[in-house]
């Protein structure tokens, strides 16, 4: 249980150090965050993958492949209705606030920027949480470890709309913690979830997958094509090999 608190706040944790870079960084080059959210998508892509789906095939016994794709379409589809009730993270990026625009109405846009982000952390956490059921530890560190690389360039971005919207550093740097909280409570629910019952198991490992090909697919990988598109795809290569490495000499 120890393990499972230090992973969590080290989830969360994430978001705050990519906040407190964005402090000392005033503009972020798209290139640079390219690579950086390239690198991070090829990580949880490999960790969704070995770390949640084949899991959720090894222990979901007969029928297990029919519980895994409806898991990993439930977890999916509940990210897709999220989608539809809020605006997507990049169309509320800090470089789509006008200038001429009155302080109320950015600051509005950038809360509901920051919300969108708060809600989109939940299943990660979920994520980091349910695959700690495994038993295998080592896995389920790599998993956490790579939704904490995926967090420190999305704090390093909620930090400039928020400073935009006329908001003071001390409460844009408390926001920006509260989005990381948001993680630390979903690892804790995750982790609940399948200590109560490994009957869930299979499907809670294939919905956390499913929702973390969602946000690699629906979120990631379009704000990573600024022009830096093959640039971008090597770093998902190669984040995506790291991963495989760590998950094959550690697992």
């Amino acid at each position: 249980m120890n393990l499972v608190l230090l992973t969590a706040l080290g989830v969360g944790g994430a978001t705050v150090i990519g906040a407190l870079i964005g402090f000392f960084t005033k503009t972020i080059s798209h290139k640079f965050s390219d690579l950086v959210l390239s690198f991070a998508a090829g990580v949880m892509l490999c960790a969704a993958f070995f770390g949640l789906i084949m899991p959720s095939l090894e222990y979901g016994g007969n029928g297990a492949v029919f519980v895994t794709i409806i898991g990993i379409f439930c977890g999916a589809l509940m990210l897709n209705v999220l989608d539809k009730l809020i605006p997507h993270l990049h169309r509320l990026s800090g470089v789509d606030i006008e200038s001429h625009s009155e302080n109320n109405d950015k600051l509005n846009k950038v809360l509901l920027f920051v919300m969108a982000i708060a809600i989109h952390n939940l299943p990660e956490g979920l994520a980091a949480g349910v695959g700690f059921g495994t038993g295998n530890t080592a896995e389920a560190l790599t998993i956490a470890g790579g939704i904490a690389l995926q967090n420190i360039p999305e704090g390093m971005v909620i930090i400039a709309p928020m400073l935009a919207g006329g908001m003071s550093k001390k409460r844009t740097l408390f926001v920006a913690s509260l989005t990381g909280l948001v993680e630390v409570l979903g690892t804790f629910l995750g982790y609940a979830a399948v200590s109560i019952s490994n009957a869930i198991l299979p499907f809670a490992l294939a919905f956390a997958g499913g929702t973390m090909l969602y946000v690699i697919s629906d979120e990631m990988i379009p704000e990573t094509h600024h022009g830096e598109e093959r640039g971008a795809t090597y770093a998902l290569l190669i984040g995506f090999c790291v991963m495989l490495l760590l998950d094959f000499y550690m697992g």
